[in-house]
């Protein structure tokens, strides 16, 4: 390791393009890089090299007067270069930290976004924005399923897992889940957007990707989302789907046998009474259910 007055005139820029091609050529120099990074980003106080080394030198030398100790540069540096890094990472964790919203099962949220943008987040969803940005950048992270009705100004985006959907001011449903995306514009235009292809929403339309797929639907003359009014309803969805948002809006556990879940079911259920519920599905599709603790077997008519 070089000496500890050349690595400290590198931090600060004084070598000639000789000595910092000569110091180039060190074992260390990686490390050197790595520290002279992370401190040259970061937009925090900076730390003082030298009075840390200062104090590191002074604190080894008290603890035996008797006795000189050799500070080891390649410790020291790696020390710092762990400071630095975390002093950086709490400092984007603190100004970077979103505001999250999130429901639970069987619950549903009301909350106003920093605009006065009011959004109705369903069942086991979540949302999360920057409020300290969001004058410049009106942004929403969402998983899971949320009714808004935003405030007209600059473009309002939401962002999920399987596309970005984009507004000025309106009143929309987008819906999240697992090999399930849809979008329902109710009133304004809305802009989808999927792997780069861009597709306009006026009102009553849809737009709805299921296992990766864009799917046909039918138009929708619906002022809102049938969940607001705690009911799920469904047109041609595979069983999968709708089992899992029955799952999401009661406590119990669904489990299948010998039933295929690819079907597709057109109706809907009841999210204030679980009975009614689960007859609403079943019966439908002509299967019958038994009810084992918290646990709900699906199975076909007729089969014990």
């Amino acid at each position: 390791m070089k000496n500890e007055k050349e690595i400290l005139r590198w931090l600060d820029g004084e070598l000639s393009s000789q000595e910092i091609e000569d110091l180039k050529k060190s074992e260390d120099f990686e490390l050197l890089e790595k520290i002279a990074h992370y401190t040259s980003n970061l937009e925090t106080p900076k730390v003082d090299a030298q009075a840390a080394l200062d104090q590191f030198k002074v604190r080894n030398k008290s603890k035996k007067e008797t006795k000189v100790s050799t500070l080891n540069f390649k410790t020291f540096f790696r020390v710092a270069a762990v400071l630095v890094i975390l002093l950086s990472s709490a400092y984007f964790l603190f100004f970077n930290a979103g505001t999250t919203f999130k429901t639970e099962i069987a619950q549903t949220k009301a909350f106003h976004l920093p605009d006065d943008s009011e959004v109705l987040l369903n069942a086991a969803s979540k949302i999360t924005f920057n409020e300290k940005k969001w004058a410049d950048k009106r942004v929403v992270t969402l998983e899971g399923e949320a009714y808004f009705q935003v405030k007209k100004g600059q473009t309002f985006s939401v962002k999920t897992a399987d596309g970005v959907v984009k507004v000025l001011g309106t009143h929309f449903n987008v819906k999240q889940r697992k090999n399930y995306f849809e979008v329902s514009c109710y009133e304004g235009l809305v802009s989808v957007t999927h792997n780069n292809e861009t597709v306009k929403l006026p009102p009553g339309k849809n737009f709805r990707l299921i296992n990766n797929n864009i799917e046909d639907v039918p138009d929708s003359d619906a002022q809102n989302p049938s969940w607001m009014q705690q009911e799920s309803s469904f047109d041609r969805i595979p069983l999968d789907q709708v089992i899992a948002e029955l799952k999401r809006h009661y406590d119990i556990k669904i489990k299948t046998e010998g039933v295929d879940t690819s079907k597709l079911f057109t109706g809907s259920f009841t999210h204030k009474d679980k009975k009614i519920a689960l007859e609403a599905i079943t019966i439908p599709l002509k299967l019958s259910y038994k009810i084992e603790g918290k646990t709900v077997i699906f199975y076909n008519y007729g089969v014990k």
